[in-house]
C-alpha cells in the first residue's frame, strides 16, 4: 500500500531524519550499558543517538524515564542502555553476542537502522543485520521490541516505503513486538527539538517513552510471569 506524504508530513519526516543524519557524523561513543541488578529481569536497549541521550542532561532521556516509570509502577525490571550515538545495524549486530552473554536480558528493544539508510547500506544488508539481532535475542530467550523509523521522501517513494516496511515485515515474520515510529507525535513540532532542530529536547522524551511503553508494557507482565 502506498502512503502519500503531504508537504507538512514530508517536512516532519525530514526534521526527524535530520536528527539521525547528525548523529552519524558524531564519533561513536558508547552510552555505557550499566550492569543491572542480577536479581531482576533485564530490559536492554540497543539503539543510536536517539536512545543515547545526545544533547541531554544525564539520565533525562526516554530510556532513563522508562527506568523511573518501572520503579513508580512497581514493575520489577532493571534497564541496561547499550545505545551508541551514530550506531548502525552492523555495529549492533557485532555487539550482540557480548551483550547477551553479559546482561542476559529478558527483553531487547532494538532502535537501529536509520543510519544505515544515510550511509547507503543496501536494504538487504540492514534486513539481514536486524534479523540476526532479533534471532540472537530470541535464542537467548529474550522478547524483542523493534522500533521503526522513516527516511525522508527525497530518498524516493519506493525506497521510503520499503525501508519503513522492513520493520513491520520482520516483526511479523519473527513474531516480535513493534513500535511503528519512535518520533510519532513530535516530528512536526519544532519546539520539541533542540536548537539544531534535529535532536529531541528533554521535554520531548516523555513522548518517546509513551510511544515505546504502549508496546512494551504487555511484555512486562508476560515476562515477569515466567
Amino acid at each position: 500500500m502506498k502512503v502519500r506524504l503531504t508537504a507538512p508530513r514530508a517536512a516532519a519526516l525530514n526534521t526527524a531524519f535530520g536528527m539521525v543524519m547528525l548523529a552519524a557524523t558524531l564519533p561513536l561513543a558508547a552510552h555505557a550499558a550499566t550492569p543491572p541488578e542480577t536479581a531482576k529481569p533485564v530490559i536492554m536497549v540497543l539503539g543510536d543517538s536517539i536512545s543515547a541521550e545526545y544533547g541531554l542532561p544525564h539520565d533525562t532521556g526516554w530510556v532513563a524515564l522508562m527506568r523511573e516509570r518501572l520503579a513508580s509502577e512497581r514493575i520489577d525490571y532493571s534497564v541496561a542502555n547499550a545505545s551508541i550515538s551514530g550506531d548502525t545495524t552492523s555495529g549492533g549486530r557485532a555487539r550482540m553476542p557480548e551483550l547477551m552473554l553479559r546482561l542476559k536480558p529478558s527483553i531487547v528493544i532494538v532502535e537501529l537502522g536509520a543510519n544505515d539508510a544515510l550511509r547507503g547500506v543496501p536494504l538487504s544488508t540492514t534486513e539481514d543485520n536486524l534479523r540476526t539481532i532479533v534471532e540472537e535475542a530470541q535464542q537467548g530467550h529474550a522478547k524483542v521490541v523493534l522500533v521503526g523509523m522513516y527516511v525522508p521522501p527525497n530518498y524516493g517513494p519506493d525506497y521510503t516505503q520499503k525501508f519503513h516496511g522492513l520493520y513491520e515485515q520482520l516483526s511479523k515474520e519473527l513474531h516480535t513486538s513493534l513500535v511503528p515510529f519512535l518520533l510519532a507525535g513530535i516530528a512536526d513540532k519544532p519546539e520539541m527539538f533542540q536548537s539544531d532542530q534535529m535532536h529531541p529536547t528533554q521535554q520531548a522524551q516523555p513522548v518517546l517513552l509513551d510511544n515505546v511503553w504502549t508496546t512494551l508494557k504487555p511484555l512486562l507482565h508476560s515476562s515477569s510471569s515466567h
